[in-house]
């Protein structure tokens, strides 16, 4: 009897990511609706942020890819959090992964305009829209939103107490 050695593809890659729950004025927050390429029927909505480059720190993470996917430029100080954590395994484009997300609170400044010019081809390809969500929006969708809690969150983001909260 052999025992199978699985390939390193098989095992999921780590895959560390800072996002943004980027406010308005109204305490709206900023969603993109996208999808897996390898699985287009199943849409989602989801905050600001990506992946995490090898020795960049977290806050730097967050900042940066809020300004490549939105064009807003916070510096990584004005954050405030991180507020929530969420661990979660998945597969995009046929890759399996261990995620650990830290989520960053941001409020928009009141000159920002939202420009996706800087995303990347992938996120050009996978995402298809971005709006602005109230908690009552979030509240009534039947659509998929990650995370899942976000509905219940978004209003105790606003007076975050310091706590760091693991969140689905």
């Amino acid at each position: 009897m052999e025992i199978a050695e699985p390939t390193l593809d098989e095992f999921p890659r780590p895959r560390p990511s800072a996002r943004v729950v980027l406010l308005d004025a109204d305490d709206r927050v900023l969603l993109f609706h996208g999808h897996d390429p390898n699985r287009a029927e199943d849409k989602f909505w989801f905050t600001a942020g990506g992946g995490v480059e090898p020795g960049e720190d977290l806050r730097t993470a967050a900042a940066r890819e809020l300004c490549e996917e939105t064009g807003v430029k916070i510096e990584p100080d004005a954050l405030e959090g991180p507020l929530w954590r969420r661990r979660v395994a998945f597969s995009f484009e046929g890759r399996n992964y261990d995620g650990e997300e830290w989520f960053f609170l941001a409020r928009l400044p009141t000159d920002a305009v939202i420009d996706t010019a800087g995303f990347t081809d992938l996120e050009a390809r996978t995402i298809g829209e971005h709006r602005w969500w109230s908690c009552a929006d979030l509240k009534e969708t039947k659509e998929t939103v990650y995370p899942v809690q976000l509905a219940e969150l978004l209003p105790t983001a606003t007076t975050w107490d310091g706590t760091l909260r693991a969140v689905r």
